[in-house]
């Protein structure tokens, strides 16, 4: 595991806890697994975080932090792993989403224009926000699950992978 790398890169929490704007919310942000980097914590950050990301809503970081002090999970791993929906993966993921949305519905998907205009964004929201919130939503659960499940199944493979190692090399001294 990188785990010296991820704990190098960590901001302090008492920093944090001190922080002028936000020491309103010390009391939560004293839980210790907010900040501990174990099989957990990660996994559920990897969770919190992945779903935040495909939520199509203003302040995902806000949220992502949010869940993460709900299910005690780490901080700013959390918030960190927003950013895999940025300005470069956003049109995919949302696409996405929106054709998802719209199976889910059984209805047809609507056709992108080759240019968009605020006419068209006026005319055609009306029908293209259910599928798209649906089927971000879907896809977040989906992926926060997926991201969750995999983070346990790789640390458990990695501490076993460990294990094996320094068995191997106590039966060759």
């Amino acid at each position: 595991m990188p785990r010296r790398l991820i704990k190098r890169l960590m901001p302090d929490p008492q920093r944090i806890r001190e922080h002028r704007g936000l020491r309103f919310l010390a009391p939560w942000l004293s839980q210790p697994n907010l900040w501990h980097l174990n099989r957990r914590s990660v996994a559920r950050a990897m969770g919190a975080g992945l779903f935040a990301a495909l939520v199509p809503i203003p302040l995902q970081m806000l949220l992502a932090a949010v869940l993460a002090i709900a299910i005690r999970g780490n901080l700013p791993i959390s918030v960190g792993l927003v950013w895999v929906s940025n300005p470069l993966t956003m049109p995919p993921l949302f696409y996405c989403a929106y054709q998802t949305g719209a199976w889910l519905l059984q209805s047809p998907p609507r056709q992108l224009p080759h240019s968009y205009s605020w006419q068209w964004i006026s005319t055609q929201l009306g029908s293209l926000w259910q599928p798209f919130l649906l089927g971000s939503l879907v896809l977040g659960i989906l992926l926060g699950a997926g991201g969750y499940v995999l983070t346990q199944a790789y640390w458990r493979w990695s501490v076993r992978r460990e294990w094996r190692r320094r068995k191997a090399r106590h039966q060759q001294v």
